[in-house]
């Protein structure tokens, strides 16, 4: 459905995207995650047809839309685009927001695609309140409606959830996910929220300084980072200094096996462990303890940061583990992943 093809962005003499190749198939959802300046902004306005590019194409169903000697207009792409200030017409009310795209179908089709839609996003009977008595969330939905409304080959979201909060953030992004699939939309999204990425998208690419880092499913990102620099980007890390002897990785408090790991670390080899908070299960029980330096409540659970033996690790547990700054907590590792960097 949408192919990068080594594709580079310039603004004046600045390279801003480097030789990005990655793809979508149809019916996924990806997202570009970066922080600020990582080029995934100047990526999404390049498909869309907003941006050209110095090089390389870009694919929309084998059509080329963009490359170095041409720039389709966008509309022409049937691309359809969710904006991060939603850009809803507050003079309009919420039927003719979602059927504005469509003035070119008789009224009948029109209103039946409005009334789908309303359906699909939980806003059935509101079709004739106007923008300003909808809340954040429901904007947000007749913005996905009235971009879904003439079918586009793909769908783009630019950071469209920044303003809401963090819980909403999270629930709307589950709704808009269930709500692409129903309709089989292609989409990608661009965000600098991991969390967000990990709940809405199927594919990532993680960018920075206008490269691409690393692509996979958001497990995939998460559990088996290529550096040290993603490993933060996606989440806590906490690293433990490793030496390989044998089949076993000795670390200063615990020995894990080394079965998982690939061939290019050898007996003898100096290493950091990657220790995630799910690697680490509160367990009263376990003879290793280690002292509750600072805990974050998180509602159904708590983030705690220990110091185990010098050093620093994260675990989760139940809320109802209510241990308290300086509390002694036993712990256990469930290494079921082990990810290795070079020594720094």
């Amino acid at each position: 459905m949408l192919q990068l093809d080594k594709v580079s962005i310039r603004y004046e003499s600045k390279t801003v995207v480097q030789q990005v190749s990655w793809h979508l198939e149809s019916g996924e959802i990806g997202c570009l995650l970066g922080n600020s300046g990582s080029g995934k902004t100047s990526i999404l306005k390049a498909i869309a047809g907003f941006k050209s590019i110095s090089e390389g194409r870009v694919v929309i169903r084998q059509n080329t839309v963009s490359s170095a000697q041409q720039l389709l207009a966008p509309e022409k792409r049937k691309v359809g685009m969710m904006f991060q200030d939603l850009a809803l017409f507050p003079h309009l009310n919420v039927a003719q927001n979602i059927t504005f795209g469509l003035q070119k179908q008789d009224k009948a089709r029109q209103r039946q695609r409005m009334h789908e839609l309303l359906e699909l996003v939980g806003l059935h009977g509101r079709e004739n309140d106007m923008i300003h008595q909808l809340s954040g969330g429901q904007q947000q939905r007749v913005a996905l409606a009235r971009a879904l409304a003439p079918r586009p080959d793909l769908l783009l979201l630019d950071e469209p959830f920044s303003s809401l909060d963090k819980d909403l953030r999270e629930h709307l992004g589950q709704q808009v996910r269930n709500i692409l699939k129903q309709e089989n939309t292609t989409a990608l999204l661009v965000t600098h929220d991991h969390a967000e990425a990990f709940t809405m998208a199927d594919q990532i690419a993680v960018l920075s300084h206008g490269q691409l880092k690393q692509t996979g499913s958001p497990y995939q990102v998460y559990h088996q980072p290529n550096s040290q620099e993603i490993a933060d980007f996606l989440g806590v890390a906490d690293y433990l200094p490793v030496k390989l002897v044998d089949e076993a990785l000795i670390t200063p408090i615990a020995e894990f096996s080394k079965s998982s790991l690939s061939n290019r670390w050898q007996k003898g080899d100096k290493a950091q462990l990657l220790v995630r908070p799910d690697d680490v299960i509160h367990d009263d029980q376990s003879q290793l303890q280690a002292k509750v330096i600072r805990r974050y409540f998180k509602g159904a659970q708590f983030l705690f940061e220990l110091d185990c033996q010098g050093y620093r690790l994260h675990c989760y547990a139940s809320a109802h583990h209510n241990h308290l700054p300086g509390d002694v907590v036993g712990i256990r590792f469930d290494m079921q992943h082990c990810i290795l960097f070079p020594e720094a």
